[in-house]
């Protein structure tokens, strides 16, 4: 099954736990704490305040000068997914929400244009991201294809109802790590290069 198809299927929880992810793997541009977006995974979990976390998050990642070229594009682009997370949680089971679905559907592209950007190895075929969630997966680079990979087993697991809602999102989480420590090692790596 495609992302896109994935993407259309899941309920409320799990495209708000989606989007979420796609954030955090991209947290690294922004120069965060791997930690930053810890709360809001837990109010996911227990249903808890998501006001409060998501007002946090946004003011330790005030708005600051972008660097130049692709560097400044991919952190306009997480930016962007922090700037539009909403600020209604998400209802476990629910398949209206078309915030959420808008938001989750949005941090995918972005999140997979981020990794294209960073990536060192060319993208081929001419395909756009949006042709890769729909499942044309020839001559993609690795770190896209890994991004894809991510968001695609993230979906599954939150499909997964014999995981349990916080088993999911644990397996959800852990699969987010990975990919945020991925990332983390490439942003280093550029800015070594850079200096």
């Amino acid at each position: 099954m495609s992302l896109v198809e994935l993407i259309a299927q899941a309920d409320e929880r799990g495209l708000a736990a989606s989007g979420l992810a796609c954030l955090d793997r991209c947290v690294p541009v922004l120069g965060a704490d791997d930690d930053l977006l810890r709360p809001l995974w837990a109010s996911l979990a227990d249903g808890g305040d998501w006001g409060g976390p998501l007002a946090a998050a946004r003011e330790a990642l005030a708005p600051a000068a972008q660097p130049p070229g692709a560097a400044g594009e991919a952190v306009a682009l997480a930016r962007r997914m922090l700037d539009a997370v909403p600020a209604v949680p998400a209802v476990p089971g629910a398949h209206g929400g078309a915030e959420v679905r808008e938001w989750a559907d949005g941090c995918s592209v972005a999140a997979l244009q981020v990794h294209r950007i960073l990536d060192t190895a060319p993208d081929g075929a001419g395909r756009s991201v949006r042709s890769r969630r729909e499942g044309r997966t020839d001559s993609m680079s690795p770190l896209v294809a890994a991004e894809l990979r991510r968001q695609i087993r993230i979906l599954e697991l939150l499909a997964n109802r014999g995981a349990g809602p916080a088993g999911g999102l644990r397996q959800a989480l852990d699969v987010s790590m990975e990919g945020r420590r991925v990332l983390r090692a490439v942003v280093s790596r550029r800015a070594r290069g850079r200096g």
